[in-house]
């Protein structure tokens, strides 16, 4: 078919195209299939819808996709492209149970509460949100009799892991504090796998889980607010690159298309019960690496690294300070391996927002 307009961001329409245009996905299998995937407006659950149904005009694979949201008039803005070419809005409730339409054949779930703030605001929500909404759609996936699904999980469910013992695998665990307020979000990510795992084997529900490194790139929402983002709108803006705490905290990320990959290669090949590691190892840097990394590639912007450590930072939410390298090994011996570094991701992203903001000028 003729190629397509899927995102005025030609950074993010870019994107779409190499997931779609990727032989390591055995597309075949997703022929004349339904595909369900909540969180469908955020950032991986909307790059997933897209890429989905890019690649199904693509390669004409009679594909459907359900979207999962609670905003049906922000999902058809955000999905106009698409709506002509497989993608269906399903406005649900995911606390309650759902009554989707038609056959599922792959659910792939990733809403949930993400904002720092809101893990310590609203921990009872946080929890409840995961593990209601977790079971709601393993019901619906063992009522449809689902070929595949995927969790999105996070790193965090690692919890604190010793400096020792840093390049974590899916066997290696760390402490988490469960009366810790901040905690809401780690521990009920570790019980929703919990139960992910118990369904698998109770009810043989074909599910995995997927544990991201931290992922990013062009599309993020505009009120999105974790570290990359502000880095990035400092560049723009030419501001300076402030840090709430030492910056000491070290991990990994992964850039949005990796990560589609990753998911879907996960919900294609992995193996049913168990949790795939979905990072780009080579990204290990600090929060304070990463701030020097961009001032030092963008010193045009006149940004200088700057100290401004609240005396209650706890209220923000901030994860515990550890070092972590997310191990993704397992996910290679699929045939999955990422292809943007670190630079790049930011230069991608950057230049995806720079677009959003001539185009709101």
């Amino acid at each position: 078919m003729a190629d397509k307009i899927w995102s005025e961001d030609t950074v993010l329409q870019q994107d779409l195209e190499e997931i779609a245009a990727s032989e390591l996905i055995d597309w075949e299998k997703l022929r004349g299939k339904c595909v369900l995937v909540t969180g469908a407006t955020g950032l991986i659950g909307s790059i997933l819808a897209r890429a989905l149904v890019c690649a199904g005009a693509k390669r004409g694979l009679n594909l459907r996709v359900l979207a999962a949201v609670r905003n049906r008039q922000k999902a058809e803005k955000l999905f106009a492209s698409c709506l002509q070419d497989g993608l269906e809005i399903f406005v649900c409730d995911i606390l309650s149970p759902l009554q989707a339409p038609g056959p599922v054949d792959y659910v792939i779930h990733g809403a949930g509460v993400t904002t720092s703030k809101d893990f310590v605001e609203h921990p009872v929500e946080t929890i409840l949100t995961t593990l209601k909404g977790t079971e709601n759609l393993l019901e619906l996936a063992r009522e449809k009799k689902a070929r595949g699904m995927v969790y999105l999980s996070s790193m965090e469910a690692y919890g604190v892991v010793d400096d020792a013992h840093y390049n974590v695998k899916e066997t290696d665990y760390g402490y988490i504090d469960p009366l810790q307020t901040r905690s809401s979000y780690s521990e009920s990510k570790r019980m929703a796998e919990g139960l992910c795992g118990a369904y698998a084997h109770e009810y043989q529900v074909p599910v995995r889980t997927v544990r991201l490194a931290q992922t990013f790139g062009a599309g993020i929402p505009e009120s999105e607010n974790r570290v990359f983002a502000q880095f990035a709108r400092s560049i723009i803006g030419g501001q300076d690159i402030v840090l709430h705490t030492d910056g000491s905290k070290a991990h990994c990320y992964c850039y949005t298309t990796d990560a589609v990959l990753g998911i879907l290669t996960v919900l294609l090949e992995g193996a049913p019960g168990e949790a795939y590691n979905v990072s780009n190892e080579a990204t290990f840097s600090t929060i304070r690496g990463m701030a020097e990394l961009l001032i030092a590639r963008y010193p045009k912007s006149g940004s200088r690294l700057v100290f401004d450590i609240p005396e209650d930072a706890g209220k923000y939410g901030y994860a515990p300070t550890s070092r972590m390298l997310v191990n993704a090994e397992k996910l290679r011996g699929l045939g999955w391996a990422p292809n943007v570094g670190l630079t790049e991701m930011f230069e991608r992203l950057i230049k995806s927002m720079k677009q959003k903001n001539e185009n709101h000028a």
